[in-house]
């Protein structure tokens, strides 16, 4: 039997024999669908599955700090054991401690459906509880986020309101890409893609003759097709590059002078920095080549066909997650501005094409239904890369946005639908921040490093296992996701979950609303139903649908072209910005008086660069989305296994460097620093450039607490990227700034251990387990 089903990364059929998901292949419709696919079957039913609710031992027998969390083992119990142990102990940290004590909601992306959606489930059941503390942000474009309000608008809004790709192919003679623009990305998009467009789309821009330029130490950061032109500059100078080139269109008289004083604010300052007249520094080609690496006569040369031709300046998302992460931003808008093509077609600039299938490609017409989380009573939040600080410094202040803003006391931590030990910096520093709280909650699939280092593990439905229906969050389409198995083990859908724990806390109504989960989704269906219907679109009553296949609805924009409308008429028009023009320079910024980010885009040296760490650490460490998996999702599938090198992630080292360390494509290799240490596969290649080595992120974190620092025996690069931000402004994720070496592993080559179950033991007297615990704490 065959069903269809929808993931982040598309859409799937799958085939489902004697109870079990045996394969799931592209949908025949897809131009380009994604091998992760391949890597469900295997998850679903694989050896790391949670099947039972498990409590962690010394928690349990309420000797919490007996054993840390991530060593300790675990007891099952049953679910009315496990849902009384939630309920006493949130009720006891919020009478204790208050809501402003409880930190979760998570991060993540979880499952493509629209109503059984980890964190939708989890804030709505928290927020009938009297709330909690969020995070604010994500790990992937969040310096965009911060700093893109100040000077242009909303980074969201920007997002969808990116110049498509058939625009760029008809206008556009050159794209320079910051960052690249990896295939690999384009797999994925946020609540689903339907079709892969990309691909043929990037065919398209090569078949029309449009010049492609990749600035990026990978050179597979370019599809092959664009045969774009490879200039590697070294990690986090791109600021500086795109400096170079500006002060070379300036000093040529080759800015659009006219367009900066209708469209912008702030020039005088940004020039006056170009020139060196505040710290007698001209940012010339010369200096830049001198920081980046890249010749400065191409820097000259590249900037001048940037003004004679129609370009469109392309930043990718992870140039901004390294060190001042808010500069090359800023002054890619700076850059744009005086190349005057913002607004016109084809022309501008576009931060984070190819962070997902869709920016550039597609757009939603409405917005679909969705199950409403409630009001959160707790106001307060983190920005989401601080974790670890807020869980190890209790209290303590740290700046945001020009406030002083101090951390929540953390007594409970409940995290669903995501994996910070996948996605968080400096491992080793998060498990000792995970020590830190009384309690941490984890709803989890799989026995991944974040289930191990929670009390109570409550495992969950995947998303073959229950009813749902897909819908990108910048897709066209519409997917149903019948239930192709029966749950594995004891795992149950979230929803149940949280309906059992209301009962207990006497509120269930609340929650509920009266309804069971077929009827929020019918009812969500039918506010999906109503707003195609204002958009002139007929959709089917739910239950044709959940039985059909997919529904395409039309594209509303396609062909879009970013500040088109503010460029015909600036006033208005104007941006939600405090002139209403582009801010180039930002008082408000300026106002802030911030030692890591001024007024203006500015130059500012990596930091362990500034430090002197390249003497001990001379390699760049790059880690980017893998192609085999969307981050660490289905890390122990069929798929992701087989790029693997002796079960470890693989690592790109330049011939150069792996020669003259004697290491070979296949060796097992020890990547280490002052932070951590971690085992990879080699894999000898020049598509990284000298001085760089690239780690696919999303490995299952799988230390070895006895050897030196921990050693991770997978892959993990985030046990060497420090947790430190981009700036005192954002706070965001800055990991792609670690320094790192290299050497060939000669020890006895360790077992992977996080792909299978982790130790369970008894517990005395566990029919007494809730009185028992309750009494010791």
């Amino acid at each position: 039997m065959k069903k269809i089903t929808a993931s982040h990364w598309g859409i799937g059929i799958a085939t489902v024999q004697d109870g079990k998901v045996t394969k799931v292949q592209g949908h025949p419709n897809d131009p380009a669908s994604s091998q992760i696919n391949a890597n469900i079957a295997d998850s679903l039913h694989g050896a790391a599955r949670v099947l039972r609710p498990a409590i962690r031992k010394s928690w349990l027998e309420g000797r919490a700090n007996a054993v840390p969390r991530g060593r300790d083992s675990f007891v099952e119990v049953n679910w009315d054991h496990a849902l009384d142990l939630v309920a006493k102990e949130l009720t006891r940290v919020r009478q204790t401690h208050g809501n402003r004590a409880i930190f979760a909601g998570s991060y993540g992306w979880s499952s493509a459906g629209r109503f059984h959606h980890a964190q939708s489930q989890l804030k709505r059941f928290l927020n009938t509880q009297g709330g909690f503390v969020r995070s604010e942000g994500n790990y992937s474009y969040n310096a965009a986020l911060g700093l893109m309000p100040h000077i242009v608008g909303p980074y969201r809004t920007h997002v969808a309101q990116a110049t498509r790709w058939s625009v760029i192919a008809q206008n556009t003679d050159l794209v320079v890409m910051f960052g690249g623009m990896a295939e690999r990305n384009t797999q994925v998009s946020d609540g689903g893609v339907a079709r892969h467009r990309m691909s043929d789309n990037l065919q398209a821009c090569a078949n029309a003759g449009v010049k492609f330029v990749n600035i990026s130490p990978l050179r597979s950061d370019a599809a092959d097709v664009l045969d774009a032109e490879w200039m590697p500059a070294r990690p986090g100078t791109d600021t500086a590059l795109m400096m170079g080139l500006a002060y070379t269109l300036f000093a040529d008289g080759l800015h659009d002078q006219a367009f900066l004083d209708r469209y912008t604010v702030g020039f005088d300052h940004a020039r006056d920095y170009l020139l060196g007249v505040q710290d007698g520094q001209a940012k010339d080609a010369d200096w830049a080549a001198a920081i980046c690496g890249v010749d400065a006569n191409k820097i000259r040369s590249l900037a001048r066909q940037m003004a004679e031709q129609r370009t469109m300046i392309s930043v990718a998302a992870g140039v901004q997650r390294s060190d001042y992460g808010e500069q090359p931003l800023w002054m890619a808008v700076t850059l744009a501005a005086m190349l005057g093509q913002i607004g016109l077609p084809g022309g501008g600039y576009v931060i984070g094409y190819g962070v997902n299938a869709n920016i550039g490609n597609i757009e939603r017409p409405f917005r679909w239904g969705t199950m409403s989380q409630g009001a959160n009573p707790v106001e307060d939040f983190i920005p989401v890369a601080m974790i670890s600080e807020m869980l190890l410094n209790p209290c303590g202040s740290y700046q945001y946005q020009g406030q002083s803003r101090t951390f929540p006391d953390t007594r409970m931590v409940w995290w669903a639908g995501g994996n910070p030990f996948h996605h968080h910096q400096d491992l080793n520093k998060l498990h000792a921040a995970f020590q830190r709280p009384e309690t941490v909650i984890v709803n989890e699939v799989n026995w991944t490093a974040t289930a191990r280092h929670a009390d109570i593990v409550l495992p969950v439905a995947m998303a073959q296992e229950r009813m749902d229906f897909g819908a990108g969050k910048s897709d066209n389409a519409l997917v149903p996701m019948p239930q192709l198995v029966v749950p594995a083990g004891e795992a149950r859908i979230e929803y149940d979950i949280y309906t059992g724990l209301a009962a207990r806390l006497g509120n269930v109504e609340h929650f509920t609303d009266g309804k069971s989960a077929g009827d929020w989704l019918e009812e969500i269906w039918e506010v999906t139903r109503q707003r195609a219907a204002d958009a002139e679109v007929t959709l089917p009553e739910w239950h044709s649908f959940i039985a059909g296949d997919v529904i395409d609805v039309p594209d509303p924009s396609p062909n879009q072209v970013f500040l088109a409308e503010f460029r015909s008429d600036p006033e208005a028009h104007s941006l939600p910005t405090p002139s209403g023009r582009i801010e180039l320079y930002s008082d408000v910024i300026a106002g802030f008086r911030l030692d890591d980010c001024k007024g203006h885009a500015a130059w500012f040296p990596p930091r362990d660069v500034a430090a002197g760490k390249l003497a001990h650490y001379p390699l760049a460490l790059l880690s980017g989305q893998p192609k085999t998996r969307l981050h660490s999702q289905l890390d122990n599938g069929a798929y992701s296994l087989s790029h693997k090198i002796n079960g470890r992630e693989p690592v790109l080292i330049n011939p150069g460097d792996a020669a003259a360390r004697g290491i070979q494509s296949g060796d097992v290799v020890e990547l280490f620093n002052d932070r951590g240490r971690c085992l990879a596969g080699a894999r000898v290649s020049d598509e990284v450039s000298a001085g760089c080595l690239f780690l696919w992120t999303g490995a299952w974190y799988d230390p070895d607490f006895d050897a030196e620092q921990a050693r991770d025996r997978h892959g993990n690069p985030n046990v060497l990227t420090h947790d430190q931000r981009t700036s005192s402004l954002t706070q965001s994720p800055a990991a792609h700034s670690a320094l790192v070496e290299i050497r060939k592993y000669d020890g006895p080559v360790p077992t992977i251990t996080v792909h299978a179950q982790p130790r369970f033991q008894s517990a005395d007297d566990l029919d007494k387990v809730p009185e028992m615990r309750a009494k010791k704490t």
